[in-house]
């Protein structure tokens, strides 16, 4: 099913970042990332909370090709919303070509073990795993020398924000997220540094499937 409040990304400058206050057990839960637009600044709340688990965060960095990312680049700063489809650029973490970047071979013959090798490389990647602290350093270290920013997630729906931003399919049948699954709504942070390059921090939580079916529900 769709989120409840829609869609969408928000395109702007790095205003201020900040992690939330840490809890008793020095847990961290989100990375607050301030992006201004010409509507006012977004706050866009990245989840990391590990679910009480000592390792219940997952997460990568994929460096993106430029053409890649030329239809959110061309795009005025501000809120952008996306229908949950393979063609209006929603992102799925799955699904998604752009976040699974070849690895260099071109050449491989079909069907060979190295090309189910490299297939499986390509579509179920490894992730990092651990707690919201070490999501957060490598997110820091992607928000470096920001100079735009593309946020994807769910808007807030009361003031400018966006949450969400996580895998939002593959939760459990017995999870209290379940009714939020769906393909083609996945939350994302997309960095484009001051030399032009663009960088993904993907981040999910260890209870959410690799694969998904076509209603976004563990396969």
């Amino acid at each position: 099913m769709p989120l409840q409040d829609g869609y969408g990304l928000v395109i702007g400058t790095k205003l201020d970042y900040f992690r939330d206050d840490p809890d008793d057990f020095g847990r961290y839960y989100h990375g607050n990332l301030i992006v201004g637009t010409p509507q006012g600044p977004y706050h866009c709340a990245i989840d990391v909370d590990p679910k009480n688990m000592p390792n219940g965060i997952e997460w990568r960095v994929v460096a993106l090709a430029a053409g890649a990312m030329s239809q959110f680049s061309q795009l005025a700063n501000g809120w952008h919303t996306l229908a949950s489809n393979d063609s209006s650029g929603a992102l799925d973490y799955i699904r998604s070509p752009m976040l699974h970047p070849p690895l260099g071979i071109l050449f491989v013959r079909h069907n060979s073990f190295l090309s189910r090798l490299l297939d499986f490389i390509r579509w179920n990647p490894p992730w990092n795993k651990g707690l919201g602290i070490d999501a957060l350093t490598d997110l820091e270290g992607v928000l470096t020398n920001a100079a735009r920013c593309y946020v994807f997630g769910e808007p807030f729906n009361v003031g400018l924000g966006v949450h969400n931003i996580h895998q939002n399919q593959g939760d459990p049948v017995t999870s209290t997220f379940v009714a939020e699954n769906g393909i083609w709504q996945d939350g994302a942070t997309i960095i484009e540094s001051t030399s032009g390059m663009f960088t993904a921090f993907l981040n999910k939580f260890r209870t959410q499937s690799y694969r998904t079916d076509a209603l976004g529900r563990p396969a």
